[in-house]
């Protein structure tokens, strides 16, 4: 176990802590955990149960993650642990992260350093440590170290996340963040609430403080029939993607049945398609779609001249169009980091 960072001693009887991690901030008892479940209070002290227990360890293409405007083509060590503070009803990787709800007291998990990951990612040619699979906030301690000491070896730090980081936690991440995919899975309360058990204003503030802080900001949203897929709610968040930065790139990727929503239709791929065209007449320079064969979504074109820069298939990239961010028509610089 390692102390926790970001708590405080409440009022509210004997030992009480206040976590201040992610925007839940729970109210936790001695001797009982947050709702990630991988947080405890022990006499008034909060530890976190998983710092360094990994459950998964994979070498994955940048654009999995997805990040399309990171070192395309390259590959990113990803590592997670179990936990969550959601409980997404659609959620893909359940097993691990609804694994201390399903399994209580268990905390699984092969036990590894930040030196340990750092070299496995170096040996295997990897230019980049993802923290991903469950929300990456969770084991926050874990990943700050890690990332510190891979910001100083020369690879790039990346979080696959929900938006829920707390803003001190962000602020203390973002030095050695270089990118997060921030999933912006609705523009209602209604869905967080009922899908998520979350909020959605956290989720938005969390989104403008890492592009304020400097973090390369991707948005992702999966687009779930009847759920989040009107045209007045995409609008909504194509509007607010684009009040931030209209160069943001957003992911609508396809809904695919599973875990609680085993009984939803899967995502048309003309939903996507539409969801594709409102994010680009909003105003959205880079609009992809994802979980789709599509030869024209997954592509990034010049915004300046529509040269094809990179060419997407699956989870692999080949750059086209472009010298180091340049695209080589036109001279226009791409947003992102290409070098």
């Amino acid at each position: 176990m390692r102390e926790a960072m970001f708590y405080k001693e409440t009022t509210k009887g004997a030992g009480t802590v206040r976590c201040l991690l992610c925007s839940h901030q729970c109210q936790i008892k001695p001797y009982r955990r947050g709702l990630c479940q991988v947080r405890e209070n022990r006499d008034g002290t909060l530890y976190s149960l998983v710092y360094g227990k990994l459950v998964s360890e994979n070498i994955d293409p940048i654009e999995k993650k997805p990040i399309y405007h990171l070192l395309p083509g390259t590959l990113s060590y990803s590592i997670s642990t179990v936990g969550c503070n959601f409980r997404c009803h659609h959620c893909q990787n359940y097993g691990i992260s609804q694994y201390p709800v399903n399994h209580p007291g268990e905390i699984p998990g092969q036990h590894r350093t930040p030196e340990e990951v750092v070299t496995s990612a170096i040996k295997t040619g990897c230019a980049s440590i993802s923290y991903t699979y469950v929300e990456p906030t969770i084991f926050f301690e874990f990943a700050l170290d890690t990332a510190r000491l891979a910001h100083d070896k020369g690879l790039k730090n990346v979080f696959v996340s929900n938006g829920y980081t707390g803003p001190e936690a962000t602020r203390t991440i973002a030095p050695f963040l270089t990118a997060n995919n921030i999933d912006l899975k609705a523009f209602s309360d209604r869905f967080y609430q009922e899908i998520c058990g979350a909020r959605l204003r956290p989720v938005l503030e969390t989104i403008r403080l890492m592009k304020e802080l400097g973090v390369w900001v991707e948005i992702t949203t999966l687009v779930i029939p009847d759920w989040n897929d009107s045209p007045e709610e995409l609008k909504n968040i194509a509007r607010f993607i684009h009040s931030i930065d209209p160069t943001m790139p957003w992911h609508v990727t396809a809904f695919h049945p599973t875990y609680k929503m085993a009984d939803r239709p899967p995502t048309s791929a003309q939903s996507l398609k539409t969801a594709r065209e409102i994010g680009l007449a909003a105003g959205l320079k880079f609009v992809y779609t994802g979980n789709l064969a599509d030869d024209v979504g997954a592509n990034t074109y010049c915004p300046a001249c529509q040269k094809t820069l990179i060419v997407r298939q699956g989870f692999q990239a080949r750059v086209a169009g472009l010298s180091a961010s340049t695209c080589q028509a036109c001279g226009h610089k791409l947003p992102g980091i290409f070098t």
